[in-house]
């Protein structure tokens, strides 16, 4: 193969894109699905006081649901919608917020802290 050949229109090999979800740009963005719905109604199911936070679709991912219990514990799954998110929560009588506008509650930091020093310290 010549230098300049790959340059050339006819001798390109064709990419296929991948198929399963959206495209943005150079990125492949996974939709939502039944298993992450069901992941969220037994998380909301299993813990007190949670609180949801929607965030906003970006260039590598969907719209998430991040739900945190009273702890910190937390989980996050990609939803369908905005809306949905909110909906979610309202059925579930968990109260929402919009991420980007109230950001990330301080006790799930926290609850990471405590994660990561369990982590470095086994058997404490």
């Amino acid at each position: 193969m010549a230098f300049l050949d790959r340059f050339r229109r006819g001798s390109r090999t064709r990419v296929s894109r991948p198929t399963g979800g959206l495209r943005t740009g150079s990125t492949t963005v996974r939709a939502s699905d039944k298993v992450d719905v069901l992941h969220l109604d037994t998380w909301v199911g299993e813990r007190r006081g949670v609180e949801g936070f929607v965030e906003p679709r970006t260039a590598v991912s969907e719209v998430t649901l991040l739900l945190v219990a009273h702890d910190g514990e937390w989980t996050r799954r990609r939803v369908p919608s905005v809306k949905w998110a909110h909906d979610f929560c309202n059925k579930h009588q968990v109260p929402s917020y919009d991420a980007a506008v109230v950001g990330i509650p301080q006790r799930m930091r926290d609850y990471n802290s405590r994660m990561k020093q369990q982590r470095r310290q086994p058997g404490l």
